[in-house]
């Protein structure tokens, strides 16, 4: 796996968790106005509701998608493994090597 790829797959995660916090903002203002009365209010909040419905549908979606993307990631690499066991161990040995003689500089 790239490491670009691993950048994008956090950065999705980033984003369904930010757009998560944005809902749940948006849901506590509705609830915080439930009380005002006027139509420009109603109108308002009956849009947000639209929206952050739609909003809902959407991150449901990229969290499939990224779903989808770490089970291919993840298959891929067990694959890779199973194809390839000494190099896997070998990069695995080459990788706690660095880490050890990182960490014993300290």
């Amino acid at each position: 796996m790239s490491t670009s790829s691993e950048l994008n797959v956090s950065s999705q995660e980033k984003l369904v968790t930010d757009i998560k916090a944005v809902i749940t903002d948006a849901e506590e203002i509705l609830h915080a106005t439930a009380d005002q009365t006027g139509e420009k209010i109603a109108s308002l909040r009956a849009r947000v509701q639209e929206r952050l419905h739609a909003a809902r549908i959407r991150l449901a979606d990229a969290e499939a998608v990224l779903v989808a993307k770490t089970r291919a990631a993840a298959q891929a690499t067990d694959a890779y493994v199973h194809e390839n066991p000494w190099k896997a161990v070998g990069v695995a040995a080459g990788v706690g090597f660095l880490v050890g003689f990182i960490l014993g500089r300290r």
